[in-house]
């Protein structure tokens, strides 16, 4: 293969010889997100009297695609639901457990799955790290320092052996801990304005530190960046809570505006400035407080979602609370797994910042993994990408790569490269490239220099894409969008170089070994 240097072709030159690290990659970028929302938990995660359901009510079909899936880190119980939850509703016999209101979805939660259900859950898959959220909207410091001492004292307090008395003798051993969600959201119970929020977040802080001082605790940042608060929110809060937490949060989700898709494709280009906005200030802060200590980011929200859409609108009416209602249930197209990868590869580049992420959600909410109440479940076009990304990256370290390129026009963004890539040194040593092509009309020449390693000998390439981009996997038709291997890929060990044919609008992994 040669590189075209006009044509119809698109052309990119990655080069990434110096193997310059930008960071590790930190396991918890792999995290993922169960909120008691329609049907996340119930017949997603569990559903007793499924087929499939193990003597705990858990669908071993659910548990074996999220192995799969290669997650890590679960955060939980929420997102909005958390701002109206009560803990100890779901502690105790599930049989006498109280049904509640859920006013952030419209919704009745049973409290049938609470912390020990999830607890239990996480050690089945295999002892992934539970991240928990604690209410500040409607409750406070002592809830949550009364859930800290429940989940991590060992005994002999009147929680520690209340949690002893519902059947789990070790403590849990939380280290995550979310101090409340999205507070600065009108739309969230118990919304604060960031002084509010702060001195709420700072107190709560130092009181779970002195029960736990192990623990890492993460506070609100702005729900999108483009809340009008953006940017004097961050920094008021970092001004009250900075020596105490160790992550501030950053949401963001995209969709197409307008049928704008190359925009769409694009929308990695608003994550990274967002990023990198949450970094100065976080810089700016470390400097006024003159601290020695480093807080990173937590993006612990993160996905397409169409918003607007008919599965996104709430219940309505005062006797209407469904449980457990159709909510949320996107069906991602082959498009919407492009820009997924897009926002993937934005997040394994900031690696020196983000140091947890987390997909939300996980399963039939705005997920890559779909079940049908009593039937199959499924994986979603998204459901690839993180899957690809999470098995080969984890334990590596990301690799600066100067890209270089044929770009072209979008709305909202300018300008943009075809190629939006990052290498990724793999632990084993091999290296992969995470890549997708962004136009929505031409294919591209990337041309890799990788540099004088002798050990590789291989190169090998897998690609999602189709030629209608709208197409997706569905419960008639759960196989019909998956990576393929793909044989346009060529290495050059005489000239340390990889050449790989890219289709447009399409995701790539390209191994090196």
């Amino acid at each position: 293969m040669e590189v075209p240097n006009s044509g119809k072709n698109g052309w990119t030159q990655l080069i990434i010889e110096d193997r310059d690290p930008i960071g590790s990659v930190n396991n918890r970028l792999f995290g993922s997100f169960v909120e008691h929302l329609g049907r996340c938990v119930y017949t997603g995660i569990y559903e007793p009297g499924h087929p499939s359901a193990d003597d705990d009510g858990y669908r071993s079909d659910v548990m074996e695609l999220v192995k799969e899936l290669g997650v890590t880190t679960i955060r939980y119980p929420g997102g909005n639901f958390v701002s109206g939850y009560r803990w100890r509703d779901g502690i105790g016999d599930p049989s006498k457990r109280p049904r509640r209101l859920d006013l952030a979805w419209h919704s009745t939660e049973t409290n049938e799955f609470g912390l020990h259900e999830m607890v239990k859950w996480l050690a089945k898959l295999g002892g992934n790290e539970l991240m928990e959220a604690v209410n500040l909207g409607t409750q406070g410091t002592q809830e949550a320092l009364d859930l800290l001492e429940y989940a991590n004292i060992p005994s002999g307090t009147a929680l520690s052996e209340l949690r002893r008395a519902n059947g789990s003798d070790a403590p849990f051993g939380i280290r995550m801990w979310c101090l409340g969600n999205e507070m600065d959201g009108p739309w969230q119970l118990g919304h604060r304005k960031a002084h509010e929020y702060a001195r709420i977040a700072a107190i709560t802080a130092a009181g779970m530190r002195q029960i736990d001082p192990d623990i890492e605790l993460a506070v609100c940042g702005s729900s999108s960046h483009s809340m009008p608060t953006f940017g004097s929110w961050e920094r008021t809060v970092l001004e009250e809570t900075y020596e105490n937490i160790n992550f501030i949060s950053a949401h963001a989700y995209y969709q197409p505006v307008n049928n704008d898709m190359a925009s769409f494709l694009a929308s990695g280009n608003d994550m990274d400035g967002f990023i990198k906005d949450v970094g100065s200030i976080i810089d700016a802060t470390k400097a006024q407080l003159k601290s020695k200590h480093d807080v990173f980011i937590s993006f612990d929200e993160w996905n397409i979602w169409y918003q607007n859409a008919e599965q996104s609108q709430t219940p309505m009416g005062i006797d209407n609370w469904p449980v457990a209602p159709h909510l949320l249930e996107d069906v991602y197209t082959v498009a919407d797994a492009v820009a997924f990868g897009d926002l993937l590869i934005t997040l394994l580049r900031n690696a020196d910042r983000v140091h947890s992420a987390s997909l939300a959600q996980l399963v039939n909410v705005i997920a890559p993994i779909m079940t049908a109440p009593g039937g199959g479940a499924w994986r979603q076009t998204t459901f690839y990408p993180f899957s690809q990304a999470a098995h080969l990256s984890k334990g590596g370290t990301v690799v600066r790569g100067l890209l270089t390129g044929s770009r072209h026009p979008t709305d909202r963004y300018g300008e943009v490269s075809d190629i939006n890539a990052v290498p990724v040194l793999c632990a084993d040593g091999s290296l992969a490239i995470f890549a997708v092509n962004r136009s929505l009309d031409r294919s591209n020449t990337l041309t890799l220099d990788i540099g004088s390693d002798g050990s590789y000998k291989t190169a090998g390439m897998t690609t999602l894409h189709e030629e209608d981009y709208m197409l997706a996997n569905t419960r008639d038709a759960p196989d019909r969008v998956f990576p393929r291997r793909n044989k346009q890929v060529e290495f050059l060990p005489e000239q340390n170089k990889v050449v790989a044919e890219l289709a447009p609008v399409s995701w790539n992994v390209i191994h090196i070994s």
